[in-house]
């Protein structure tokens, strides 16, 4: 295991067990046959080329994409059709995607609010005073009231990880949550979620950004063209790659 802060919260126990998983778009084979586990306080940083499936398979882990063949158990949850489990499930999952994907006619303690007092019944006020918890944690208390287009694509993105980490989850799933920032923004997003790493949560995340993989990742997966290709400790994945596609994938990743 590699020494960093975060390994000391990953227990032995798996908190989503992925076994051959398969999806296709249409005719187009997005997954073929992905096997994985992840342990609960693991930090997974998923990687890979433009159209490899790393999206895609973060996606069926709460079901906003459905699998077509294979099983996915998340804390001990089949995902099927059942819509009780599909909706247990995302109770326990946060997702924070590449787009924000925020209300825009409600202000930003709104959109952090409204699945507390929804799903978990939460009164108003607990609501608020803990979306102003969070958003203190997230750096931008003083932007509570604005609304979305008001604030920087950067405060956007804390206020959708406050919203996520409103509902309590056991996991949170990023969909490459800098991708859309300019790259002045990129770093006050990544701190929040280098805090998070620290708190011991479960998380998955797609990025394009290797030093926060190489910094926070128990481990790193290299998807190509719907599998995974390698998978490794941050140190071996990029010190050591055993591949030639990961090879090539670092080597212009860490060009730019």
């Amino acid at each position: 295991m590699t020494e960093n802060v975060t390994t000391e919260n990953v227990t032995n126990d798996p908190i989503i067990v992925c076994e051959d998983v398969h999806k296709w778009f249409d005719d187009f084979h997005v997954l073929k046959g992905i096997t994985t586990s992840f342990k609960k306080g693991e930090k997974a940083v998923i990687c890979g080329p433009s159209g490899s499936g790393k999206s895609t398979f973060i996606r069926t882990i709460n079901r906003l994409e459905e699998h077509q063949r294979g099983t996915i158990i998340v804390d001990g949850i089949e995902l099927t059709n059942d819509l009780r489990n599909i909706n247990l499930i995302r109770q326990e999952v946060g997702m924070v995607f590449q787009q924000f994907n925020l209300f825009p006619h409600l202000s930003n303690i709104k959109n952090i609010t409204l699945g507390p007092m929804k799903v978990r019944k939460l009164s108003k006020r607990q609501a608020e005073e803990d979306a102003l918890a969070l958003l203190e944690r997230m750096g931008i208390a003083d932007q509570a009231y604005k609304y979305p287009s008001e604030v920087s694509g950067g405060q956007q993105q804390r206020v959708a990880i406050a919203r996520a980490l409103a509902m309590e989850p056991k996991i949170m799933l990023f969909d490459e949550p800098t991708s859309a920032l300019d790259p002045e923004m990129i770093s006050e997003v990544l701190d929040v979620m280098r805090e998070l790493a620290h708190s011991g949560m479960t998380m998955l995340v797609v990025t394009h950004e290797m030093g926060f993989a190489r910094e926070v990742a128990d481990r790193v997966m290299f998807f190509d063209e719907g599998v995974v290709v390698e998978e490794a400790a941050p140190a071996d994945f990029f010190d050591n790659p055993q591949h030639d596609r990961t090879k090539l994938f670092i080597s212009q990743t860490l060009q730019h």
